[in-house]
């Protein structure tokens, strides 16, 4: 058993396919667990308040703010990061329509973007537009005025590599 020092709490975390065991601080976020223990730096540090969802990642399926969730909490749950998307070092079909729409600028929205978008698809293939509004909707960009990102994520629901 590895050397716990006071205070810390043993987690045990599926992190993009990988189980991953560490002692953290019982108020460690997930994001600074992500970017800081585990160096997957895909994963946006954004706003300090929960609104701009650039640290969004799927905890069980479901898009959560990095930001406001405990390390502790995700103890026996799979999280996957921006970083867990592609494979095998091709992109995903999400991360090859950003790419082609141009639903990027600067990029520090993206990964966030991504997840949304990613889990938006999971659950529905093929969205109208104003779902994919609305599942983008707790995202903040400020550089594209949305319509390139609307446009990515529609190219990516007709993609048949899913």
């Amino acid at each position: 058993m590895p050397l716990r020092l006071a205070g810390e709490i043993p987690i045990e975390v599926t992190v993009n396919g990988v189980k991953k065991k560490a002692n953290v601080e019982p108020r460690l976020l997930l994001v600074h667990y992500i970017r800081e223990n585990l160096g997957l730096t895909g994963t946006h540090v954004g706003c300090d308040t929960s609104n701009c969802s650039a640290c969004a990642v799927l905890m069980d399926g479901k898009v959560v703010k990095a930001c406001t969730v405990l390390a502790v909490q995700a103890n026996d749950r799979e999280v996957l990061t921006v970083e867990g998307l592609s494979r095998e070092g091709r992109l995903h079909p999400v991360q090859k329509a950003f790419l082609a729409k141009h639903g990027l600028q600067c990029g520090f929205c993206t990964p966030g973007m991504l997840m949304s978008a990613y889990a938006l698809l999971k659950g529905k293939r093929h969205p109208t537009e104003e779902e994919i509004r609305k599942g983008i909707s707790g995202n903040i960009c400020r550089c594209t005025g949305y319509a390139q990102i609307v446009e990515s994520v529609k190219q990516a629901s007709r993609s048949k590599q899913w």
